[in-house]
């Protein structure tokens, strides 16, 4: 067991380091041969079949969307609640896990089967719209989405930087700081705010652009997945958005390279030197990404013609399915033996000697997956 993500994990490779390594940059080398050869000419082509009457009417219902608010508010609820008055060992309170990979890796694969299916769900938009208001504020001119930005750093921060970010009551705290925030802004800004406010809506909305299901004229319809990000608003904080999930996933993967552990431990001040080194691997993805764009071919475009983001904006879509593809494959193994722990946790969410379902005597399955 090793420390990572905030909680513990299993870390292995199925084959030798240096295979891994050649094994990648091959990777990364076909793929740039196979582009340049076979995707001579854009192909985010809106294409769609007919429309899901049936499923459009399911999801839109009055039932399926009071039923996805209440789901929201129930987790929410749990999760403060076990962090809150649960057992203070992150070994033994299923908050942390719940938080870190339920949610955070979570989010990913229901996204991407299920499109903008959290933002029906936002335990934290329905507490918000609960709440009677006269006036609604517009948004501060140029905001775009960088307070989703400062609240995905804060939570990456927490998670790769912070040495107790796994210990329940860090968890309850900065929960319950993220939820005070969002909720009074979405009162002061309306509904409008969860849409570039609030991180965790937001990078479920951008990971939902790959979903096959999407809407044609209010109709849910199957879709290419590449089409939703034909659509991706061209706004300042995107990019800042997709770079931060590149580069702390990076990070986190430099952080348990044993050179970094061995040089870190000799620096000591775990949390500057972490902090440091998680905006540095940021920073690196940023300047190639916004110099690479920038770079691509700018005489040539006409002015106006990319949005407010410019050029780096323009290419922003392109970033999505790297992200996905290095989380899915940074965090797989994480969330499969990991996950178990949040289900096997819940038999005692407070800390009460229960065993509500039963596996109080069970353990992480971790042959569930061999390494081969």
């Amino acid at each position: 067991m090793i420390p990572l993500h905030g909680i513990g994990g299993r870390g292995d490779l199925p084959v030798p380091l240096w295979l891994a390594i050649y094994s990648a940059a091959a990777a990364v080398a076909v793929s740039f041969f196979a582009l340049a050869a076979f995707w001579s000419r854009p192909r985010f082509e809106l294409t769609s079949g007919p429309p899901l009457a049936a499923l459009t009417r399911l999801v839109d219902g009055r039932v399926v969307r009071w039923a996805l608010k209440v789901l929201g508010l129930v987790a929410l609820a749990l999760l403060l609640g076990a962090a809150w008055f649960g057992s203070t060992s992150s070994a033994l309170n299923p908050a942390p896990t719940w938080l870190y990979v339920w949610i955070w890796v979570g989010i990913i694969p229901v996204s991407l089967l299920l499109g903008p299916v959290w933002r029906l769900a936002n335990p934290l938009r329905t507490l918000a719209s609960f709440v009677p208001r006269r006036v609604v504020r517009p948004l501060p001119a140029g905001i775009a989405y960088w307070p989703a930005v400062a609240g995905l750093f804060g939570f990456v921060w927490l998670e790769l930087a912070y040495p107790e970010a796994s210990a329940p009551l860090v968890v309850a705290v900065f929960v319950s700081a993220y939820c005070l925030v969002n909720v009074a802004a979405g009162i002061v800004y309306g509904p409008r705010w969860f849409s570039v406010g609030d991180s965790f809506e937001v990078y479920a909305e951008v990971l939902a652009r790959l979903s096959p299901l999407g809407r044609v004229d209010g109709q849910l319809v199957l879709r290419n997945p590449l089409a939703g990000l034909a659509t991706m608003p061209r706004e300042p904080g995107l990019v800042g958005l997709l770079c931060l999930l590149l580069g702390s996933t990076a990070f986190d993967g430099i952080s348990r390279w044993s050179v970094w552990t061995s040089s870190a431990g000799q620096l000591g001040h775990h949390i500057l030197v972490h902090t440091l080194g998680l905006l540095a691997a940021v920073a690196v993805v940023t300047l190639l990404f916004i110099g690479a764009a920038r770079a691509t071919g700018q005489a040539r475009v006409r002015p106006g013609a990319v949005g407010n983001a410019g050029l780096p904006g323009a290419f922003v879509h392109s970033l999505v399915p790297i992200a996905i593809g290095y989380a899915v494959a940074h965090y797989f193994s994480f969330a499969v033996f990991q996950g178990q722990d949040g289900v096997l946790l819940a038999t005692d969410p407070f800390g009460r000697g229960w065993d509500l379902l039963g596996t109080g005597q069970a353990g992480i399955d971790y042959g569930l997956l061999g390494t081969g």
